[in-house]
C-alpha cells in the first residue's frame, strides 16, 4: 500500500468540504477520484500533498515514496526554454553523463592502481546510469514533448511566455519524466488534443508507479484506471474497476437499496395494519399480540430512503420549428493566417436530425470553421449556406458571446425581455444559479459557471441547428451526462467540435476528421472511427489482412450497438418517468392523509369515505408502478 487515507475531514468557515473520507491505493495502482464540481476533489489532493491540514483524520504515504503533483492551474515563471524546462527533470541523469565523460578523459592520463580504481568507479556509475535509463534519456524527453502535442518550433519558446494551457502541458511533461512512486494528477487531459490524450493513456498504462487522477474524461478513465473513488455529499465510496464498471455498480447499489427500502416499508405497513386490526378486536389476547408486534416493529432498524439521483442542471433542447432537410452546405472553404494555411477547399453537408462531431488535433482549424459558419471569421474563399427554416445557435468554448459587463440575470433578461423576473429566476435555478448568485458579473464566473450559463441561453434559443464548440469543457460528469441526454432527445441538428470521446460515442451519428487541411468522414461513433483509423494504419504498415472484412464487421457491430443504445435510452427514459410517477403518487397519498386529519373532515363520514376510495386507488396504482419500476430495472440490468 502506497497511500492510506483514514477518516479525513476538512471544513472551511464551518462549512464541510469533505467528511470522514477513507480509501487506499496499492503500489502501481491507477485510481480515479471523481465527483461533481465543488465536491472536494482538489481539496483532497492538497491534503495529501500537505499543502493544507485536515481537521480530523490521517494520511499515510509509504516511507521513502516520492510523490509528484500536477495542479489544475499551473503558473510557471521560468525563463528557461521549453526543452530546458522539461530536460531539467532528468538533471541527475545528465549530471551522471557529464561525470562519465570527465572520467573517460581522466582515464587517458592515468595508469596502474589509479586507473584500476577509476575504472571500478566508472563501472559502478555506468551501472547506475543504465538503471536510470540514461542512454535513452534524450529519446524519452523528445517522446514526452512530442506526445504532449508540442512541435519542434516550440522547443525554444520561453516557458514564462506560454499560455496557461501550454504551461500546464509543460508541467505535466516534466512531472512524467521525474521519478515518482505516486502521481497526483488534477485534470491532466484538459489542454490535450485527442492524439495527446491517447499518448498519455499509453504512458500512464506503462507507468510503474501509482497514479491518483481527478478527471471528468470518462473514456480516458475507462482505459487506464482499475479503481474509482467517488466523493458525493462530502463522503467517499470506493469501487473496483474502470469508470463504466463503477457506473453500473453504483446504479445496481442504488436499485438494491431502493428495493430494500420499499420492501421494508411494505413490511412495516403490513405490520402496522395487523397491529391496528388486532387492537380493533378490543380483546385482551389480541391487544397483547398487538403490543408484541409493536415491540418487534420498534426494534427494526429503519432504512433511509436512498437519495434520488440528483440531476442538478435541468436542460431541455427543443426547436421551435422544423428545418428543411438540407441544414448546412459548405463549399470550397479555405482559410490561412499569414503563411500558415489551415485548410483548403473544404466541403461539408449537414442534414436534418444529424449529430455530427468535428474532430482533429489542436490548431488544425476546427474552431475557425465554426466561427466562419457563425460569421465571426471571414474565409479566404468558399461559401457557407443555411437551408430553409434553419435557425442556428452557437455555443462558444471561450464564452465570448457572454458580455463581461453584465451579470447572470442581465445576460438572460436583455436577450429575452419577454421573460418575467420569476421565469428568469426559475430558469437560472435549473442551472444551479440561486439567490444572489444571479447578480455575479459574467467576467467573475468560473469555467463551469460560464458553461452552464451558455447552456441556459442555448436552451432558450429554441434553435433547430446547434453549433457547439467543446460543450463539455468545465462540466462535471453529471452535467455532461445531462447534456448528452438532452442532445439525444433533441429533434434538431447538431454540429459539434469535441475532444470528449465518451461524449462523441454517446451522441454522434457521423464523425468528420480535420487532418492536414482536409476532411475525412466516418459514419458512426468514436469507437468505430478509432477502429477504422487503426485499420487504415495497419494497412499502411502492411500488417493488416482482410481489412475490408473487418470494416464490414465493424459496421455491422456499430449498427447493432446503435440499435441497442436506442433501446437502452428508451428503457432509461421509461424508468425515469416511472420514478416520477411513484413520487407523485406517494405525495398524493401523503396529502390525502393530511386532509383526513383536518378537523372539518374527522367527523365527516362522506368525506372520509371519498378520501379512502381515492387513497385505495392510488395505493393500487402505486403497487403497479413499483412492479413496473422493478421490471424496467431488471431489463436495464
Amino acid at each position: 500500500m502506497i497511500l492510506d487515507v483514514q477518516g479525513i475531514t476538512k471544513s472551511y468557515n464551518s462549512e464541510i468540504a469533505i467528511e470522514n473520507i477513507s480509501f487506499h491505493i496499492e503500489e502501481g495502482q491507477k485510481c480515479a477520484l471523481i465527483g461533481n464540481n465543488g465536491s472536494g476533489k482538489t481539496t483532497l489532493l492538497r491534503l495529501i500533498m500537505s499543502e493544507i491540514t485536515p481537521d480530523e483524520g490521517n494520511i499515510f504515504i509509504s516511507s521513502q515514496a516520492a510523490v509528484g503533483y500536477l495542479p489544475q492551474v499551473h503558473e510557471i515563471s521560468s525563463e528557461m526554454t521549453l526543452y530546458e524546462y522539461i530536460k531539467e527533470a532528468k538533471q541527475d541523469v545528465f549530471r551522471m553523463e557529464k561525470q562519465l565523460r570527465e572520467m573517460e578523459e581522466r582515464m587517458k592520463l592515468l595508469s596502474g592502481n589509479e586507473l584500476e580504481e577509476l575504472m571500478q568507479s566508472y563501472s559502478a556509475l555506468v551501472h547506475t546510469f543504465e538503471l536510470k535509463n540514461g542512454f535513452a534519456a534524450e529519446s524519452e524527453i523528445n517522446g514526452v514533448i512530442h506526445g504532449l502535442g508540442f512541435s519542434h518550433r516550440d522547443l525554444t519558446q520561453v516557458v514564462s511566455t506560454m499560455s496557461g494551457g501550454e504551461k500546464t502541458r509543460a508541467a505535466l511533461g516534466r512531472l512524467l519524466l521525474t521519478e515518482n512512486d505516486l502521481l497526483l494528477l488534477d485534470e491532466p487531459t484538459n489542454h490535450l488534443d485527442l492524439k495527446s490524450v491517447e499518448w498519455l493513456e499509453g504512458y500512464i498504462n506503462s507507468y510503474k508507479g501509482a497514479v491518483l487522477i481527478v478527471s471528468h474524461d470518462r473514456y480516458f478513465l475507462d482505459r487506464i484506471v482499475t479503481k474509482v473513488v467517488e466523493i458525493e455529499n462530502h463522503h467517499a465510496s470506493s469501487y473496483d474497476g474502470n469508470y463504466t464498471l463503477y457506473s453500473h455498480k453504483k446504479a445496481e447499489d442504488r436499485r438494491a437499496k431502493l428495493k430494500a427500502y420499499m420492501n421494508q416499508q411494505a413490511e412495516i405497513k403490513h405490520q402496522e395494519e395487523v397491529i391496528a386490526k388486532l387492537r380493533s378486536f378490543n380483546r385482551e389476547k389480541s391487544i397483547k399480540r398487538a403490543e408484541s408486534r409493536v415491540k418487534a416493529l420498534d426494534k427494526i432498524k429503519r432504512l433511509d430512503k436512498p437519495i434520488e439521483l440528483k440531476n442538478d442542471m435541468h436542460l431541455t433542447l427543443s426547436p421551435a420549428v422544423l428545418s428543411g432537410n438540407d441544414v448546412l452546405t459548405v463549399k470550397d472553404l479555405s482559410k490561412s493566417y499569414g503563411k500558415v494555411r489551415l485548410f483548403d477547399g473544404l466541403e461539408v453537408n449537414v442534414y436534418r436530425s444529424e449529430k455530427v462531431a468535428l474532430i482533429g488535433d489542436n490548431g488544425t482549424g476546427k474552431t475557425t470553421i465554426l466561427k466562419i459558419i457563425n460569421e465571426i471569421e471571414t474565409p479566404d474563399s468558399g461559401s457557407v449556406k443555411f437551408g430553409a427554416n434553419v435557425f442556428h445557435a452557437y455555443y462558444d468554448q471561450e464564452h465570448q458571446i457572454l458580455d463581461p459587463s453584465k451579470n447572470i440575470f442581465e445576460e438572460i433578461s436583455d436577450e429575452y425581455p419577454y421573460l418575467s423576473n420569476t421565469e428568469i429566476r426559475n430558469l437560472l435555478a435549473g442551472f444551479m444559479f440561486t439567490g444572489d448568485d444571479i447578480f455575479k458579473k459574467t467576467e467573475n464566473l468560473s469555467g463551469g459557471e460560464k458553461a452552464r450559463l451558455s447552456l441556459a441561453k442555448l436552451m432558450l434559443s429554441q434553435a433547430n441547428f446547434l453549433i457547439l464548440d467543446e460543450p463539455t469543457n468545465h462540466l462535471d460528469i453529471v452535467s455532461r451526462e445531462i447534456l448528452e441526454q438532452a442532445i439525444n432527445d433533441y429533434e434538431g441538428t447538431v454540429l459539434c467540435v469535441s475532444h470528449d470521446r465518451y461524449f462523441i460515442n454517446k451522441t454522434a451519428t457521423r464523425i468528420i476528421e480535420l487532418e492536414n487541411g482536409k476532411l475525412t468522414e466516418y459514419k458512426g461513433i468514436y469507437d468505430y472511427y478509432a477502429e477504422k483509423k487503426a485499420e487504415k494504419k495497419a494497412a499502411q504498415d502492411n500488417v493488416s489482412a482482410g481489412a475490408s472484412e473487418t470494416a464490414s464487421a465493424n459496421l455491422t457491430e456499430w449498427k447493432d450497438y446503435k440499435k441497442e443504445q436506442a433501446r437502452l435510452r428508451k428503457l432509461e427514459n421509461d424508468l425515469k418517468k416511472t420514478e416520477a410517477e411513484i413520487e407523485a403518487h406517494e405525495t398524493a397519498i401523503r396529502e390525502i392523509d393530511d386532509q383526513i386529519l383536518l378537523p372539518e373532515n374527522v367527523s365527516n363520514s362522506s368525506a372520509l369515505a371519498d378520501f379512502a376510495k381515492k387513497r385505495s386507488i392510488l395505493e393500487s396504482e402505486l403497487e403497479e408502478l413499483y412492479e413496473k419500476w422493478e421490471t424496467l430495472s431488471e431489463e436495464l440490468e
